[in-house]
């Protein structure tokens, strides 16, 4: 069917599939977009671009999850040097080890079955 194309969220799973962690710039508000979206939440220009992180990014904030099953987990907003921020957890270091300003680099994590797989983080070596 001509003209068709995949939605925002689908073009994003599909990069985590191949271990990329993409994001949208919008030419015209100058600044990169994420969560994937139609529209710019900055000028609702339709007008998006596809990019791939290079996957380093910066700790701005982090907490520990204690959930009543399992082991404590981190939860992390990373800000990404292109530009945007994400929600996620650092992994292969406690949780209590992950700082603010702390350097991470990113990895897919694919949990298998239906669920799609989603960014996770570890420490980044020598940043």
């Amino acid at each position: 069917m001509a003209g068709k194309q995949d939605s925002p969220l689908k073009v994003y799973v599909d990069h985590l599939e191949r271990g990329e962690l993409a994001y949208q710039f919008s030419p015209d508000a100058g600044r990169a977009v994420f969560y994937p979206r139609v529209l710019c939440p900055f000028t609702g220009s339709t007008k998006l671009e596809w990019r791939v992180s290079k996957g380093l990014g910066t700790v701005h904030a982090a907490t520990i999850v204690h959930p009543a099953e399992g082991k404590p987990f981190s939860v992390v907003l990373v800000d990404c040097d292109e530009g945007f921020r994400l929600m996620s957890r650092v992994e292969d270091i406690a949780p209590e080890q992950v700082k603010i300003g702390q350097r991470v680099r990113f990895r897919v994590h694919k949990p298998g079955g239906e669920e799609a797989p989603y960014p996770v983080f570890v420490p980044a070596e020598g940043a």
